[in-house]
């Protein structure tokens, strides 16, 4: 065979690869595209679990918290608020992929010291039972609050909602426990709100008598630095019968007894009393029972009659009235004076006029008398008709009287005049209401006489004689109010606290520096009276009204007058006067009193006001104003001042009138005054701060 053919035919042994080589190859060629594809599909699954993850918590509000996958595991940090925050985050993410992928590694916010509890307690008391609801500190005062309620109320009707707490009381928390506790004994029908600091008694009294004793009694039990709000109401008495009765005599005009259905007809009685000759403050009554609406207009007609006759008494028994002239009074001038006042009356009443028989004409020597002394003894003394009689008048006088304090020295007389017992036990009735008195019983009359510590003990004893003895019967009273037997004479009403306010600022004005709020240094003393008067008023509500003249913008002024109504707020509050139940408003320009085109008219406009709140608004006649009486402080129907300059004037500074600019804004503008039940929230803080800067002059 051809060496080139055989060559050809047989293999070359040629060098070539080992096998072993091209198979390592793909073996790692095909472990790296294996392990290529792991990763591609790791990265995809983390990314998509930390989507899922983080889309679930933002869905749940969750933004604390930080997602980081590391393979197929799951690392949650970040720092939870709470243990229970960071349990429900790891629940989260669980419910999203494999808890057991989860890998938690959050931190959880350190826990603080544990706040001590806020103490209070809130009593409730009434008719129907007690209420205790509130958290105490542990001790002894639980036990002690809870055998004090259930002494007040031994029929088990007691609510026990407290619970105790280990902490220790906060400051001013054990003298506010003890006034709450000793206030709440006091009042039968009582709110009151125990708080570290601060108590709150909300409570309703039987009469206005009581109230004012009641709100005496927690006024001087305050401790010192106790904050207290004593808010003590008096529903109106219903008056049976309702009675008016007007003197005209020797002694002057004054009103033995005075009903009134509302503060308008009030005012118009009292207002006709001045008229007619009442010097002094009188007093009526407003309570409930009045028998005609038109009740003021026929007590104004009587008591004109009773001035035209020039002596005379007029008495108001529901709708029966009686007039007895004096004997002085002419025939004539009798005839004419009633029948005008019989025309006048409107129809409901009923009147029964007589003038006085001379005294040479008075029936029989027949009397009884009673004398009461200042240590309580009574002595009884004159006829009386029976045995019955006077078993009936001896066990009356020692019921009111007391048994051992009554000596009855009378003797037996059949011929007496009919209605003598009734008389009598009128007579009795009527000289309970005194201190110390006489009591004169004749046929023709029944006579009172004596010294009261009780503003309403003549109205009472009117009312008693009017109702027992009947229309057109004769009585007299004569009593003597003595302030020194008044226990309630020590706390002012509303009123008087008003009057005092306004005396101490009657003489001149509280003074502020030009075009700011800083009350000036000569007005210190005046400071000092005010808040000497009004810590002796801690229940009564005041708004401290400020007003500019009319230079400048109007916010600007409005801001002025707020600045300096805190001002004067401050001022008292630092010269230690409780402020609870004041407020201060600023009303600007608002309701001049006075022309601002003059110098004089500008300086009377710049002024503070005291103006009473809570006091109900009057309606003005149709036609008619009724002046109100000297002497008798009369309620504000609005924040605003008269309409010209008040003889009374609570009212302040005398900057320069070009200086009524708006101080920095520190005290927001209140709006324009509309009533003093809701008057703009004060700016004044609720604790003792510096006073207020200056505002700078205005330019120019």
């Amino acid at each position: 065979m051809p060496q080139r053919l055989t060559r050809f035919l047989v293999p070359s042994h040629r060098p070539t690869l080992p096998q072993w080589t091209v198979a390592g190859v793909a073996f790692f060629g095909a472990a790296f595209l294996a392990t290529l594809a792991a990763w591609a599909s790791a990265l995809m699954i983390e990314a998509r679990s930390t989507k899922a993850i983080t889309s679930t918590l933002l869905a749940q509000g969750v933004t604390w918290a930080e997602v980081r996958a590391d393979g197929l595991q799951i690392r949650l940090t970040g720092t939870a608020p709470n243990e229970a925050a960071r349990f429900r985050v790891v629940n989260l993410v669980g419910s999203v992929i494999d808890a057991s992928r989860v890998r938690d590694m959050l931190d959880v916010t350190p826990v603080k010291a544990i706040e001590a509890p806020k103490f209070s307690v809130e009593m409730l008391r009434n008719d129907d039972g007690i209420q205790l609801i509130g958290l105490l500190p542990s001790g002894d005062a639980l036990d002690q609050l809870l055998a004090d309620a259930k002494a007040l109320r031994n029929d088990g009707a007691l609510s026990d909602m407290l619970e105790t707490s280990a902490h220790p009381a906060p400051e001013g928390w054990n003298s506010a426990f003890a006034y709450g506790v000793d206030a709440f004994k006091r009042l039968p029908r009582s709110q009151v709100s125990i708080s570290a600091g601060r108590v709150e008694i909300t409570a309703i009294a039987e009469s206005v008598d009581e109230q004012r004793r009641l709100t005496n009694e927690l006024t001087r039990a305050r401790p010192a630095g106790l904050s207290v709000a004593v808010d003590i109401t008096a529903p109106r008495p219903v008056l049976t019968p309702f009675t008016l009765r007007f003197v005209l005599d020797a002694q002057g005009a004054r009103f033995d007894a005075c009903s009134a259905d509302t503060e308008r007809a009030r005012d118009k009685i009292l207002a006709a009393g001045v008229d007619a000759g009442v010097e002094g403050k009188a007093t009526c009554i407003i309570g409930l029972g009045v028998p005609s609406p038109s009740w003021a207009d026929a007590a104004v007609a009587a008591i004109a009659a009773v001035k035209a006759l020039g002596a005379a008494t007029v008495t108001f028994s529901d709708a029966d009235v009686s007039l007895v002239a004096a004997d002085t009074v002419t025939q004539a001038s009798f005839d004419r004076v009633v029948g005008e006042l019989q025309n006048t009356l409107p129809a409901v009443f009923s009147l029964n006029a007589t003038r006085e028989r001379k005294a040479s004409t008075t029936l029989g020597p027949a009397e009884f008398t009673a004398s009461l002394s200042a240590e309580g003894r009574v002595e009884l003394r004159g006829r009386l008709t029976d045995d019955l009689l006077q078993d009936a008048v001896s066990s009356f006088a020692q019921a009111r009287f007391g048994f051992s304090n009554v000596l009855t020295a009378t003797r037996l007389d059949p011929d007496l005049p009919d209605g003598w017992p009734i008389r009598v036990l009128a007579g009795l009735e009527a000289l309970a209401e005194l201190a110390e008195g006489t009591l004169l019983v004749r046929a023709d009359t029944v006579e009172v006489q004596g010294v009261t510590g009780s503003l309403t003990a003549r109205a009472r004893i009117a009312q008693v004689l009017s109702d027992k003895l009947g229309p057109g019967q004769t009585f007299k009273v004569s009593v003597r109010y003595d302030e020194e037997r008044d226990p309630l004479a020590a706390l002012p009403t509303p009123q008087e606290c008003a009057a005092d306010v306004q005396q101490v600022l009657a003489s001149r004005k509280i003074s502020f520096a030009p075009g700011s709020a800083e009350i000036d240094g000569p007005s210190g003393s005046i400071m000092d009276a005010l808040a000497k008067i009004l810590e002796d008023c801690p229940s009564v509500r005041m708004n401290i009204a400020g007003y500019t003249d009319s230079q400048g913008s109007e916010e600007g002024n409005r801001a002025l007058s707020q600045a300096r109504a805190d001002a004067v707020l401050i001022a008292l509050q630092g010269r230690g006067v409780g402020v609870e139940s004041l407020v201060a408003t600023g009303y600007g320009e608002a309701d001049p009193i006075a022309d601002n085109g003059t110098e004089e008219g500008r300086e009377a406009n710049r002024r503070i006001e005291f103006i009473l709140l809570d006091q109900p608004a009057m309606a003005a006649d149709a036609g008619t104003e009724t002046p109100a009486p000297a002497g008798t402080p009369q309620p504000s129907a609005t924040p605003a001042p008269p309409a010209s300059p008040p003889e009374t004037g609570i009212s302040e500074t005398g900057d320069d009138p070009a200086s009524d600019t708006a101080p920095p804004a520190t005290a927001p503008a209140s709006e324009a005054p509309t009533t003093p039940e809701a008057p703009p929230a004060s700016v004044a803080p609720p604790e003792k701060t510096i006073r207020p800067l200056a505002r700078p002059a205005r330019d120019g």
